[in-house]
């Protein structure tokens, strides 16, 4: 339908969608609005400025000095590397011997750039599952344009080659493990009723070499209204052991243990407990009241205990992390045979090595990693059962680029292995934390980066995500850096509710009914900054992308008045129609069912595209996505961008073709998106002149 120039669609009556069209995301009329929207909005923003910014920032992400990431496989050290010479990348390898040089000696596996001249494809590299104990084969994702979809091709590693006849999956959303040279555990949404209600596999099938996937037989199926079906395999006890997981919601999973005639015992935990084995240990975290053996064990306790007597229903538990307050678990891995837990005490990084023994296991500290700023610890081994006890260490603040650190289990001291490059000058910044209250009185904290005095009138970029127990730390950003902080401008990340800073009780305080107080801390840290004197609301520029981009489109239609400008990427906003939309299914137990009338009661209330009316001071925004994102539907952004047009707003809209659920296919796009999103922010908060 269309509607008159005067009207428009409202909270009561939700379905009155006159933008639906726009869901077509390769539709002729919706590709010529989004043409016509690209260029309105480059021709207001691209400008020699931005064409250096983008340079410039590319230039930064395309460094060859930059840290190269690596994981160990078979003694040897891989790594995928992307720079100005190589756009789409280079999967590597060397020794560990190698990887320490100043300048390693690199064996080329496959160059990306070539395959893609070679076969005229827009493939984009999303990993490889390199075959166990002999490394000499892998499989490799590949997909086109960065989607979440992904083309599965077999590869032989000495000869540097695909496998003619080998395993081969066309685009889907898919994953496999190998179970040995001519078999695949596989998992995959390919063909008519494999997919769920959320995009993700039904099944799980026993893949051999030279059958048709279509035919493999099924070990294991989940109805289709779950989340999806997730198979692995575990030798860390010595033998093959298959695991298939229903995941029922985002929170929610069942464990089944089986071999590969298929599932043989349930892992008989709550659905909500998270549970983590290495061998015969396992780590178990509920996240609501367990009571086992007449004892209570509170959320985020971790819990330490067999897997045998776990699956004869008698564990016998010991407590490894209690949570505070302000305490919680940040992670927790297998790293040879130890658990390496990783907490974060009122943001501070910690972290314990548990070693399980017979009777109890026993504790250490993992000694000489800053117990400040951001520190992520990590195995360097891919395989579990390969681990010999190295751990990688990456250190970080908004000022201080990171720094990859190799430690172990055993007491040992952090050897420095790569320094990232300073990417932005910092002289005469200062970081400090502060906390805002919300509107329930609830402490919010902040990290502020800025230049020693604050004028009143700081031109300020403001972030957060608040959402899937995901924390938003104060990470090293270059990009950041070069387009505000250089500049004389200030950055400040938020950690709201909905988050996982503090563990469950935060992110239960910010889901479903609970999310607009997410919301309310973002506003709350805006007014924040006001109520200090660092700025005025009016040069207050925020940025959010994802679930956060959901959150500054809350920020335009219930706080417009906290803020000068706004930039939304890859966003969902319209809350109505997103279970339906790709795998907005998957997300129900973070936002609720919109199709239950006791759900959509207030969702309704954080539905930007709903919510949105004339009349009101909504603040210039820029909405970004990208067409190849196959996870959050394109026709968020799209649909929000033509309503506050329709409106009459300032609103405007740019979508590049390929990225994914992400800023680009290469550095080159990612680096433009950002420098065009960064030019549009300083712009409309006045802090640079407009275009000519």
């Amino acid at each position: 339908m269309t509607l008159a120039p005067d009207a428009r669609p409202t909270i009561d009556a939700p379905d009155d969608d006159p933008f639906l069209w726009l869901e077509d995301v390769e539709g002729a009329e919706a590709l010529a609005w989004v043409e016509a929207q690209n260029d309105k909005t480059l021709s207001r923003l691209s400008d020699a400025r931005v064409a250096a910014d983008a340079q410039a920032v590319q230039a930064a992400m395309d460094r060859p000095d930059k840290i190269p990431h690596i994981t160990r496989r078979g003694g040897l050290i891989y790594n995928f590397w992307k720079d100005g010479q190589n756009p789409r990348g280079l999967w590597r390898r060397t020794t560990e011997a190698g990887y320490r040089q100043d300048t390693p000696p690199w064996d080329i596996l496959l160059d990306l750039d070539a395959l893609v001249k070679a076969e005229g494809e827009d493939w984009i590299w999303h990993g490889s599952v390199v075959i166990h104990a002999t490394h000499d084969r892998a499989i490799l994702k590949l997909s086109r344009g960065g989607g979440d979809a992904v083309v599965l091709r077999e590869f032989d590693i000495p000869s540097r080659s695909f496998v003619d006849g080998g395993f081969h999956l066309p685009e889907a959303k898919s994953g496999v493990e190998w179970l040995d040279r001519d078999t695949l555990l596989l998992s995959s949404a390919l063909g008519e009723g494999m997919a769920t209600s959320s995009g993700y596999s039904r099944t799980i099938r026993l893949w051999s070499r030279g059958q048709d996937p279509a035919e493999a037989a099924v070990l294991f199926e989940v109805p289709a209204d779950h989340m999806g079906a997730w198979g692995s395999v575990d030798r860390t006890s010595g033998a093959e052991r298959l695991v298939f997981i229903d995941q029922i919601g985002f929170y929610d999973f069942v464990v089944h243990l089986g071999d590969r005639t298929g599932p043989r015992q349930r892992v008989a935990t709550p659905t909500d407990l998270r549970i983590n084995w290495f061998g015969d240990r396992v780590a178990l975290q509920p996240r609501t009241p367990w009571t086992v053996g007449g004892t209570t064990y509170a959320p985020d306790m971790l819990l330490g205990t067999s897997l045998s007597s776990l699956l004869a229903g008698e564990p016998r538990l010991q407590v490894l992390f209690e949570p505070a307050e302000r305490r919680a678990l940040s992670s927790y891995s297998w790293c040879g045979g130890a658990l390496v837990v990783s907490e974060l005490d009122d943001l501070r990084p910690r972290f314990t090595i548990w070693t399980p023994g017979d009777a109890q296991w026993t504790p250490r500290a993992l000694d000489g990693l800053p117990e400040i700023g951001v520190v992520d610890v990590w195995p360097l081994d891919a395989d579990a059962e390969e681990s010999d006890g190295t751990l990688l260490a990456m250190t970080q603040d908004p000022v201080t680029p990171p720094t990859l650190l190799q430690t172990a289990i055993t007491p040992a001291t952090p050897l420095v292995l790569r320094q990232a490059p300073r990417i932005y000058n910092a002289d005469g910044l200062r970081v400090t934390r502060h906390e805002a209250i919300s509107s329930d009185g609830e402490r919010i904290p902040y990290v502020q980066t800025g230049p020693e005095a604050e004028t009143g009138d700081a031109p300020v970029h403001l972030t957060g995500y608040g959402g899937f127990q995901i924390p938003v730390m104060p990470y090293y950003k270059g990009s950041i850096g070069q387009l505000w902080l250089e500049r004389g401008g200030t950055a400040v990340t938020a950690s709201l509710r909905g988050g996982g800073e503090f563990g469950t009780r935060w992110h239960e305080a910010g889901r479903r009914d609970r999310k607009y107080l997410s919301h309310n801390d973002f506003a709350a840290v805006a007014a924040d900054l006001a109520r200090r004197g660092v700025t005025t609301p009016g040069r207050i520029a925020a940025e959010g992308g994802s679930n956060g981009g959901l959150l500054i489109a809350n920020m335009l239609t219930r706080y417009p008045e906290r803020f000068g400008a706004l930039f939304c990427t890859i966003p969902l906003i319209d809350m109505r129609r997103y279970t339906k939309l790709l795998a907005g299914a998957s997300w129900i137990a973070e936002y609720g069912d919109p199709d239950k009338p006791e759900d959509w009661a207030f969702i309704r209330h954080f539905s930007a595209y709903h919510v949105a009316e004339a009349g009101k001071p909504y603040p210039p925004i820029l909405i970004a996505t990208t067409r190849r994102d196959d996870r959050v539907h394109p026709a968020h952004a799209r649909k929000m961008a033509a309503k506050l047009q329709k409106l009459g707003y300032d609103a405007r809209f740019y979508e590049p073709t390929a990225g994914g659920h992400g800023y680009g296919k290469d550095n080159a796009e990612a680096a433009r998106f950002m420098a065009l999103g960064a030019a549009f922010l300083r712009r409309a908060i006045g802090w640079e002149a407009e275009s000519e």
